[in-house]
Formats: C-alpha cells, structure tokens, sequence
C-alpha cells in the first residue's frame, strides 16, 4: 500500500475528486441521487447557505450501525474515543407490556440527530414536538411530502433513539475515563396505526437530557442543510460530512493531518472485513462528500487520509448566537 505505484494511483484519484464536477462522464442518463448531488453541489459553489443544521460535534466522531441488526449492543471506535449503543425498551400502552426497541440504523437515523439537534439549538429547548415538525423535515430533505411507509420508518428510528442508552469511554495514561448517558431523558409514546394498519411505536415528544442539551448548546457543529439532504441516501455520506465539518476547521495552520486506512476502517468501515474492499466505497463516497463540501481539504494516498486546514461549511457570521 505504500509503494510509488499506489501513491501515483491516489494522486490522480485525488485529482479526480477535486473536478468541479460531480458527475462522471457516461452514457447513461443520470440517476436521481447524483442529479441533486451535481445542482446542490452547484447551488452551494454560488450561493452562502442560510438553511442550517447542527450536530453534535460527539456525535460528528462516532456513530450508528450501518445497517439494521438483531443485537442489542453495537461497539464502535475513533482513535482514543469508545462508543457502545445499547438498546432500549419501552411500555407499549395497549398490551401493558415492556417491548423491546430496535438498534437506530442507517440514514433514517443520523438524519433525525441531526434534525433533533438542530431543532434544540434554534428553539434553545429540550422539549420537541416531533409529531408536528418531522414530516416538514422530511420534506425539506426529499423535495416532496413524504407518504405513510416513509413516515413509519423515521418514527421507528426516532423510538430506537428514544429508548437508546450510549456509554462512552477514553484511556488515558492507562486509566479508562467512562460516561453513560442517554441523549433522551423522557419521550410520550403513542400507539398508533398506519395506512397500511401496521402498529407503530413512536415518541410524539422527547426530552433531551439536560447533560446532552447542555452540551450541544457548546460543542454544537454547523452543517450546510442542502449537503445532509443531498446526502441523505447514505449512512456513510453523512457520518463523513460531519466528521469533516468538526474536524478540519481544528488542524493547526499550514499543518497536515493523515488519517491512516486502519483508523478509518474502524470509524467508517462497520460491515466491511477487508479494508481494500471498505477503502473502495469509502473513496466513492468521500466524492459525493467532497462535492457538498467544496472548501474541504482531503486527498486520499497509499496510507490514508490526508487532511489540511479548511474552513467550515457554514461561516461563523451565520452561526445562532443564543
């Protein structure tokens, strides 16, 4: 992996990232996913967004499982920094009985941290009503109204993260240092049915706990609104986003930072045993990134990652000042 050949590979890959355009040259017409990738990635090259999201900048650095699983505990690590997701449960209030509630997963579910913390930092609020602000979330993110089965899946993914418990954890000079937490405190379930007449548990409204709340009104990370919905297709896309966005703004000037492959297998390659195989999707993502994402510095080598300095997504003169 460290041979010319595969540095003089990279460079020309890198080369190839960092064209105005997002779109690959073919034949074919363009799906609907890298459609919206080339005009948002055009909107955003013209235009200073006022459409802003935010993320934990903790959450910006670990994440969910990829994809939907039978466990109950899902482990994760970033460098120094160790997360472990338990899932919860919750009263059903028609059987009167404790159920047990999924893992979070997937796209549906990072969109829905970002959208709770989002809503947290511009209402300054723990308190949200999700049942009367999700559906225009949604729709901001896709372009249309969203219809019953869409609508479902978010609710399930809002009750997994309700239900959730998260312990994280950092060895320092041998010692490991562990905080357990929820990120919701309470939430009011409903029973509810669907158009298709399937029962559906879901929080109506969640509370944020106030050690979670507290902290995202400080360590919050601005992200342009138009690159998570155009990235919205994909789990991956999104955690690599946010970490970009926390991430380069703090290396020190005319420094560079490189991120092994290994360090990125274990933050990004959950469901991937081989790294070349991981570092393949990886790379055709971090395009997709990198194109909602235009002042970001990231070339990808032989060894990993290399990150410089950049600026923001969003400029600091449109931050909240709550």
């Amino acid at each position: 992996m460290n041979t010319r050949d595969d540095n003089a590979e990279f460079a020309a890959l890198g080369d190839l990232i960092r064209q105005d355009s997002v779109l690959r040259k073919v034949a074919r017409p363009l799906s609907r996913v890298e459609t919206r990738l080339a005009q948002t990635a055009e909107e955003i090259r013209q235009n200073v967004s006022d459409e802003i999201s935010y993320q934990h900048t903790v959450l910006c650095q670990t994440g969910f499982p990829y994809r939907e699983t039978n466990l109950r505990r899902w482990e994760r690590r970033n460098g120094r920094v160790f997360l472990e997701i338990e899932a919860g449960r919750a009263l059903d209030p028609e059987t009167e009985k404790y159920v047990d509630l999924p893992l979070p997963f997937g796209s549906k579910a990072r969109l829905i941290l970002i959208y709770l913390c989002s809503t947290a930092v511009r209402s300054q609020s723990q308190v949200i009503d999700v049942d009367r602000t999700m559906t225009a979330f949604i729709t901001q993110l896709q372009g249309r109204e969203p219809n019953g089965p869409e609508i479902r899946k978010f609710k399930q993914q809002i009750a997994a993260i309700a239900g959730a418990s998260i312990r994280m954890a950092t060895v320092i000079e041998g010692r490991s240092l562990q905080v357990n937490s929820q990120l919701v405190s309470k939430f009011d379930i409903l029973l509810k049915k669907d158009d298709y007449s399937q029962r559906v548990l879901w929080p109506e409204t969640v509370e944020l706990t106030t050690d979670f709340f507290n902290t995202l009104k400080d360590h919050a990370v601005p992200l342009d609104q138009r690159a998570v919905a155009a990235l919205a297709h994909s789990a991956m896309a999104l955690d690599i986003y946010a970490w970009l966005a926390q991430r380069l703004c703090r290396i020190p000037s005319k420094s560079d930072a490189l991120v092994p492959w290994f360090s990125l297998h274990e933050q990004f390659g959950s469901g991937y045993k081989q790294i070349r195989q991981f570092r393949k999707v990886f790379l055709d993502t971090l395009k997709d990134v990198l194109s909602q994402y235009p002042a970001a510095h990231a070339s990808p080598t032989g060894e990993g990652l290399v990150l410089k300095r950049s600026s923001p997504p969003i400029a600091s003169s449109k931050l909240l000042n709550p």
